[in-house]
């Protein structure tokens, strides 16, 4: 037929509202008294004839760095898009009515506090109109898409189809590209959709894969030297160039290895644990695109002495409802180990030893959507039947790297996560002032910040670093000796932004530097090569994107913008100079009594997260134990109102407090505080320019280097002022009360839980 392309909407949405694909649950409102006085009854905003004749373009929904880069190729017509998502768009009377439940969930004065819902109760409330929805599955279908289903937010629709049938429908030509030295596939150009169905479609999250990166450092392999109870690296991590300094490089005596016993002494989590709280009854799930050796697990628990709390393991692929689009990542390479996956498990579980640890792991190959297996597990899990305590998300990429579809879609997912009563914590990045380079060098993009954290719904954890090593005061904090469990930590050890580079300004004055500007030109001289450039730090940045919530406006020094700042919190990720790193259990490098072979190490703020996870399940169980329900949903609001109380509001002088709780104080100074304030060092790092090329925004030059191992190269300090650099303009520097850096710092996690309790008026 000639007019195959027109469709009535009237029609459609009564001809496919018994079709199978749309048998999710309706669940009534009146079920939940969350949503017993919410109306959210609206007419259906398809109303005209979907003509594929007459389109309007999306503005964003493509990739923006493409623009600037060269096609290395384009995509056959024939190629495969498994598993995109058409991310839909709820009417602003709905998104209005979703706001005022989520702030209302969080606030322990109303009825509704932590009247949780379940992803059925959000769709019907709160996603778009089944005739919409119907209106909007025809149309793909009548293009030649395989639609697979509907997920039960009613904001997501799972199809699959070539990369012609994209270029035919949605008006765009697929391509290759090189971005990061990387081979990508992307859309062209901005999509475009039938008139009739923008009101209610924002885009289609998939037409690239810029998969995310994991946030952790490179492992390292060591051997245990009991004489010096140091681990001895097998592997210099570059190698060594003439007439390098071992100063400029930092500590070459060997690393700390540093334990779940550390961990839970530092963080006061060992006096929650002496109380009977260990998450016992609390599920963390860790979302991954790739799978571990579960027994690795089980060594881990028991090379520390963690099997008497009880906490299980389970490794498992969460699907959609009525369809499959996760599949296991090891059906390629069964028993393939996967240093991300492992440090999420094992030091969630060095938290939280009684809690239930979900893998949720799905192969990044059977989804073109943008976050990949990561954002599919965590979707998915979200929508399900069995849905987690807590999630851990250790992925990232710059929201400079994201499309508008992919980040809405990202934004609906931890919202709807929140509204169910979910925790969801993000690692901040590990590559400083921009998320995106990690393992490499800030080139390309200025100030920026993790795309998969910016939501105003999920806390996003940032790095430290000990300062004791730095400091010399390492005899103060840590034994001589291990004890049975190898831990050493005494107590609260004083921490500083987690940033390896010369940027450092606590390691450039412990080397006798007035600046980390003058130890950074001086590291120049000494590194002719480029050798150890790095841009590896915590990230911390404000959102292009996502504006600042009400509740992140509350504390002392919260950033003067209109952006939704992270990192809201930080816990250990890494430390200068290599000097201190965590112990991971491997399938190659298992754990053995007295490390008598060879063993892993690693950290970032991949690290850093699962931690935060496991604080919040001893928190969760304890409330529980209380009466309240074992779900907090987003960790942030609670945070930021009980950090305003230690370290003052946005308004008037701040209380004694903020200075008591300068993680500068230690143990004693700070034993009484929720949060250890961080106020010394930055997370700003080296950044480089490689002429000709592209122009390296937010970057200080302060030097070349015209023969290096990249090349030519103009180097720098990532600076909100590119002509001046000072602690005023470094990207970014610590400072009291909130900062970029570090968030609101690391906390005492006994203390957190007694100000949590109070917080929400349970004794």
């Amino acid at each position: 037929m000639k007019n195959q392309h027109l469709y009535l909407s009237a029609a459609i949405a009564v001809a496919l509202a018994a079709s199978p694909l749309f048998a999710v649950a309706q669940t009534a409102a009146s079920r939940n008294p969350a949503l017993a006085d919410i109306n959210t009854t609206e007419a259906p905003r398809v109303t005209q004839t979907v003509d594929s004749r007459a389109v309007s373009t999306l503005q964003r929904s493509h990739l923006a760095v493409v623009d600037q880069t060269a096609v290395t190729g384009s995509m056959a017509d024939n190629a495969p898009m498994n598993h995109m998502h058409l991310v839909l768009k709820r009417s602003a009377s709905r998104q209005a009515a979703l706001d005022a439940l989520i702030a209302a969930q969080h606030d322990p004065s109303s009825a509704k506090f932590h009247q949780w819902v379940t992803p059925e109760q959000f769709g019907d409330t709160f996603g778009v109109l089944d005739a919409d929805v119907a209106a909007t599955v025809s149309w793909l279908q009548s293009q030649g898409f395989t639609v697979h289903g509907v997920y039960p937010n009613k904001m997501q629709i799972d199809f699959s189809g070539t990369a012609g049938t994209v270029k035919r429908a949605f008006h765009t030509q697929m391509n290759r590209y090189t971005l990061n030295k990387t081979s990508h596939v992307a859309n062209a150009s901005d999509i475009s959709i039938p008139s009739a169905l923008q009101n209610v479609v924002v885009g289609v999250a998939g037409l690239n894969d810029i998969h995310p990166q994991p946030q952790h450092v490179a492992p390292r392999v060591a051997r245990f030297d009991a004489s010096s109870g140091k681990f001895k690296l097998t592997k210099p991590t570059v190698s060594a160039a003439a007439g390098v300094s071992p100063e400029a490089i930092g500590f070459t005596n060997g690393a700390r290895g540093l334990v779940p016993y550390d961990m839970a002494k530092i963080y006061a989590v060992d006096q929650l644990r002496s109380s009977g709280l260990t998450g016992s009854g609390i599920t963390i799930a860790v979302v991954e695109d790739n799978s571990m050796v579960p027994a690795d697990w089980t060594n881990f628990v028991s090379q520390f002495n963690l099997g008497s709390y009880g906490g299980t393991f389970t490794q498992s692929q969460p699907q959609a409802t009525g369809f499959t689009n996760c599949i296991d990542p090891n059906i390629a390479n069964p028993g393939e180990d996967d240093g991300e996956t492992l440090l999420d498990a094992e030091w969630s579980t060095a938290m939280a030893p009684g809690a239930h640890i979900w893998v949720a792991s799905c192969d990044d190959s059977n989804s073109n959507n943008f976050f990949g297996g990561v954002f599919t597990a965590a979707t998915n899990l979200i929508n399900g039947a069995s849905r987690p305590n807590i999630i851990s998300a250790s992925y990232g990429y710059g929201e400079g790297f994201t499309d508008a579809p992919s980040k809405t879609a990202i934004d609906l997912m931890w919202a709807q996560a929140d509204a169910e009563g979910i925790s969801v914590f993000v690692s901040s990045g590990d590559s400083g002032s921009n998320p995106s380079f990690n393992g490499g060098l800030i080139n390309s993009v200025g100030i920026d910040a993790n795309a998969f954290g910016t939501s105003p719904n999920d806390t996003v954890v940032g790095g430290t670093d000990t300062a004791d090593v730095l400091d010399g005061t390492t005899k103060k904090y840590f034994a001589a000796t291990y004890n049975s469990v190898y831990g050493s930590a005494l107590s609260y050890v004083p921490e500083i932004p987690w940033n390896q580079s010369c940027g450092n300004e606590v390691a450039a004055k412990s080397l006798g530097f007035a600046s980390s500007l003058a130890f950074c030109k001086q590291y120049l001289k000494l590194d002719p090569q480029g050798y150890y450039l790095t841009s590896e730090a915590g990230s911390g940045g404000p959102s292009s994107v996502d504006s600042k919530p009400a509740w992140q406006r509350q504390v002392h020094n919260a950033a003067k913008d209109q952006s939704r700042d992270v990192p809201d919190v930080s816990l250990f990720a890494g430390s200068y100079g290599g000097d201190t790193y965590v112990i991971v259990c491997t399938a190659a490098y298992p754990c053995q009594p007295g490390f008598t072979g060879l063993i892993s190490l690693s950290g970032g703020t991949s690290l850093s997260s699962p931690m935060f996870a496991g604080i919040q399940a001893l928190i969760d169980q304890g409330l529980a134990a209380k009466g309240l329900s074992p779900n907090q949903g987003n960790a942030a609001p609670t945070l930021y109102a009980l950090a305003a109380d230690e370290y003052g509001g946005a308004k008037g002088n701040p209380p004694a407090s903020l200075a008591n709780c300068s993680a500068d104080n230690g143990t004693k100074g700070t034993g009484k505080c929720v949060f250890h304030n961080i106020t010394r060092g930055s997370i700003a790092t080296q950044c480089v320019q490689q002429p000709p090329g592209i122009v390296t925004p937010d970057c200080y030059f302060y030097g070349s280097l015209p023969a290096s191992s990249y090349g030519p190269l103009q180097v720098g300090l990532t600076s909100t002022n590119a002509s001046k650099y000072n602690i005023n303009t470094e990207a970014f520097a610590a400072e009291p009360g909130w900062s970029f850096a570090s968030g609101l710092g690391s906390v005492n996690a006994q203390n957190l839980f007694n100000a949590w309790k109070a917080f929400v008026n349970v004794k």
